[in-house]
């Protein structure tokens, strides 16, 4: 986890509508947040930078919400641990089961309301301060 008081979420979502929608709620509660258009962006973002919690899709181009779970759960690193919350329009128990085998921690269907998710992320990884 971050050390400094203020709580870094990683939205990693290859519609940019959806980044917008996530950032709007999660920083007027005060996170800070960065983006990633999709997993293997994300990917390198957890590896370079310190988060305490990140927000995944699962259908992108170039590397999936599944694919992003399983390498970076994968790593011998610190990093390996941070908690994922994915949210997906994918509803299905195989969904779910398939993000769960893969490391997710929560698994939420897409629509979702700006505070349903400004609770989970708060839930993660403490309220900012």
């Amino acid at each position: 986890m971050n050390g400094s008081s203020k709580k870094r979420i990683l939205i990693i979502d290859d519609a940019a509508l959806i980044r917008t929608y996530y950032r709007s709620a999660l920083e007027v509660r005060g996170f800070i947040v960065e983006e990633a258009l999709n997993g293997l962006e994300g990917l390198e973002k957890v590896l370079l930078q310190s988060f305490d919690l990140a927000i995944v899709d699962v259908n992108m181009p170039q590397m999936d919400g599944i694919t992003f779970l399983l390498e970076l759960r994968s790593k011998q690193l610190p990093v390996s641990g941070v908690p994922v919350l994915v949210i997906s329009t994918e509803a299905g128990i195989q969904d779910l089961a398939a993000a769960r085998r893969a490391g997710a921690n929560y698994y939420l269907v897409k629509p979702i309301k700006q505070e349903v998710l400004a609770e989970y992320a708060a839930a993660f990884c403490g309220a900012p301060q």
